[in-house]
């Protein structure tokens, strides 16, 4: 992320970089060294410049497939801490007690679905199945780590004792609200009711700029592709998932939930198209609205780069403090603007991704993700580093 690039961050704050690698490298060192000889090699894989590890790094995932790693589940509690610690120093404070609380709605969504999906294992919904591994030694010039499960998927990449990059980074809520006791738990609440102000407060002429379609799309449309590029367009859930399952039965599920989500939408392949990622993107641009709505989208895009450790929060903050900055930024809309009805909108500027989508289940499961057009995976500067090495 270095000031000469498009659309790049300043280069500000590499000392907090730094610090968070440090704890990272800690965390991941105290989490390797607690597991066994058995455990090893699910946890630890080659380093990301080794092609077959990285090819397996830049595979990600949000459903409830098999993510790769080792799972929570088949540690002892003292690992599971060690586990969760590393995760933490990836996250801010509110990232990393969402995140945990994602994973604690398995147990309601096991309850919600009559405890009856199971998805080829002993448990289908199940909070120990979020895996966790590490790409490389944590201290080497270059390593990385993941973890994710369901709704879950955190992609950090460390270079020469810096975090350089922290995405694909997707969180997602089913269900997206649920009752408690005397209160409700909305995990994406801050996202989707911020989304929701700025649209309501759109005028007629700017409404139409900002819709991309009467309806919403039933999922968001980057998907889980390693990258992002124009024209792409929403993918099936059939091709969401690691391989296919032994069980026909479970594919045929699979394509069932597919069909229904997409006769829920009613899109066809044109419509698909007309909410295509492009570049330049769609939607209206910050230079087009008034004051309190430019507030209203920084507030938004801080509600997915705060997910991130302080150091890079704070940097994306001054980065659209800029005014000249979140001119570039455009917002689209999908779908009903009525609380309660399938919704989906995105964010684009030439360097940041936000979708968001609450659609499925009768507009009460929630995706969203934030991504890196430039970097997910640190790619470019991976590629740097090797042009580096070449030459050396």
């Amino acid at each position: 992320m270095t000031g000469d690039r498009e659309g790049a961050l300043p280069d500000t704050l590499e000392a907090g970089r730094e610090k968070a690698a440090a704890a990272m490298a800690e965390a991941a060192t105290a989490w390797l060294n607690s597991l066994s000889e058995d455990q090893l090699p699910l946890a630890a894989y080659d380093s990301p410049l080794h092609p077959d590890a990285e090819a397996e790094r830049l595979r990600w995932f949000y459903t409830p497939t098999e993510h790769g790693g080792l799972a929570v589940r088949e540690q002892n509690a003292r690992q599971q801490g060690l586990a969760m610690r590393l995760v933490a120093s990836g996250l801010s404070i509110a990232g990393y007690a969402t995140v945990t609380t994602v994973m604690g709605l398995e147990n309601v969504l096991d309850q919600l679905e009559g405890w009856r999906v199971h998805w080829g294992r002993q448990r289908g919904r199940d909070p120990g199945l979020y895996w966790l591994r590490i790409f490389g030694r944590p201290g080497d010039r270059v390593w990385a780590w993941r973890f994710g499960g369901h709704h879950i998927s955190l992609n950090n990449l460390v270079v020469a004792g810096r975090v350089v990059s922290t995405t694909p980074c997707f969180i997602g809520a089913d269900p997206a609200t649920t009752e408690l006791i005397g209160g409700t738990l909305r995990p994406l609440q801050g996202p989707e009711e911020t989304a929701r102000q700025l649209v309501r407060s759109l005028d007629t002429g700017q409404l139409q700029s900002a819709l991309l379609h009467p309806s919403a799309v039933s999922d968001i449309v980057s998907g889980n592709r390693p990258r992002v590029e124009h024209g792409d367009t929403m993918m099936h859930m059939q091709d969401l998932w690691r391989g296919r399952f032994a069980d026909p039965e479970l594919d045929r599920l699979v394509d069932d939930i597919d069909r229904r989500a997409e006769a829920g939408s009613g899109y066809t392949e044109n419509d698909h198209a007309s909410v295509a990622i492009t570049i330049p993107p769609k939607g209206i641009s910050g230079r087009d609205l008034n004051n309190e709505q430019r507030h209203l989208l920084r507030r938004l895009v801080s509600l997915y780069t705060g997910r991130a450790p302080e150091f890079l929060a704070d940097a994306y903050a001054t980065h659209y403090a800029s005014d000249t900055v979140l001119d570039a930024v455009h917002f689209g809309w999908a779908g009903s603007t009525d609380a309660g009805e399938p919704h989906y909108y995105r964010v684009q500027d030439p360097r940041v991704l936000i979708e968001y989508d609450n659609t499925q289940r009768y507009a009460n499961h929630a995706h969203s993700v934030w991504r890196d057009l430039t970097s997910d995976f640190g790619l470019d500067v991976l590629a740097e580093h090797r042009a580096h090495i070449a030459h050396e």
